[in-house]
C-alpha cells in the first residue's frame, strides 16, 4: 500500500465561526469549498496548513440550521483530539494568548511531551505538542 496523508473531518455546527478560528486565529488556508454557497455560508470546506490538512463539514446545510446545537452531539466531540507537532510550544501559547485565545500554559507530560490543550468553537480537542527538552 502507499498512502500519502490523512485528511481529518469534523463536523461544525456555524462554518463561519470555525473559519474564524481556524482560517483567521490557527492561520489555516482554504484549498476547496462547496460549489453551492458562498463565503462564509460553506458547507464544507477543505482547509491547510504547511502539510496538515482539515476538512469541515457543517452538521446542518446553511438554511436549514437551528438556532442552537443538539448538546448531546456536541457532548461527543471531546472523544475527538487532534495533535499537531509544534517545535516551540510556548510560541504557540504566546500567539494565541495574543489572538485573545484563553488557553492555560503548557504542561509537560509524563511521557515526556510538551503540551498545550484547548477546545476549538465545537469543543473538539486540540493539542500542540513537542518532545520536552532535558
Amino acid at each position: 500500500m502507499d498512502i500519502r496523508g490523512m485528511t481529518p473531518l469534523l463536523q461544525v455546527f456555524d462554518m463561519a465561526r470555525s473559519l474564524r478560528f481556524y482560517r483567521d486565529v490557527l492561520g489555516f488556508e482554504i484549498v476547496q469549498t462547496d460549489t453551492n454557497t458562498t463565503a462564509p455560508n460553506h458547507n464544507w470546506v477543505w482547509l491547510r496548513l504547511n502539510n496538515i490538512d482539515l476538512m469541515l463539514n457543517t452538521a446542518y446545510e446553511y438554511d436549514k440550521r437551528p438556532s442552537a446545537a443538539d448538546p448531546r452531539h456536541i457532548a461527543t466531540h471531546g472523544d475527538t483530539g487532534l495533535f499537531f507537532g509544534a517545535p516551540d510550544v510556548d510560541a504557540v501559547y504566546a500567539y494565541l494568548r495574543a489572538k485573545g485565545i484563553d488557553v492555560k500554559e503548557p504542561i509537560v507530560a509524563p511521557y515526556g511531551m510538551k503540551q498545550l490543550y484547548l477546545r476549538d468553537p465545537d469543543g473538539f480537542g486540540l493539542c500542540f505538542q513537542w518532545k520536552a527538552n532535558g
